[in-house]
């Protein structure tokens, strides 16, 4: 079987995270968590409060190394999925003509869940601190987030894998 490019997507909360581990322990997968980069990466360094404009540039960052060690990854026969955000159309569409240009083959996983079991999710992987857990969102910030996200219009969701979990 040829190795394939996993890309989840969804709101914060829904359990994209959670979704990536199970897939990597299900397939022979690597699973590349943007969280985890950037909490080891930069947490240290992180500015109380976050500035926007600190964590984007740092984001931004990540994401090419990811997407650079993704490539190499496939290459070398394993497949990858990667939990990176990916919060607007824009950026999903961004990775997809990525995966286009250098022949990934490319598919799209959509997490989601209801808004109130999303934020008792994040509420709660604040105070746990398991697995899932990479850096604090506070009611402010998953607020935030929930205006940055774009809900996925139907043709992005055309060849999709969908989980919805409640």
């Amino acid at each position: 079987m040829a190795a394939s490019f996993n890309v989840i997507f969804g709101p914060c909360g829904a359990g994209k995270t959670t979704y990536a581990h199970e897939f990597a322990r299900r397939e022979p997968a690597v699973a590349f968590i943007l969280d985890d980069w950037m909490a080891r990466m930069f947490g240290p360094d992180m500015p109380e409060p976050l500035e926007y404009d600190w964590m984007i540039a740092r984001v931004a960052r990540c994401e090419e190394q990811i997407l650079v060690t993704a490539a190499a990854t496939i290459a070398a026969g394993t497949s990858v999925i990667l939990d990176i955000g990916l919060m607007r159309r824009a950026d999903r569409e961004r990775v997809r003509q990525i995966a286009e240009a250098t022949g990934l083959p490319l598919r799209f996983h959509f997490v989601t869940a209801p808004q109130d079991v999303r934020r008792a999710r994040v509420a709660g992987r604040n105070e746990v601190r398991g697995e899932t857990f990479a850096i604090p969102v506070d009611p402010a910030m998953f607020d935030f987030i929930e205006g940055v996200y774009e809900a996925p219009a139907p043709d992005e969701l055309f060849g999709a894998v969908i989980s919805e979990s409640a």
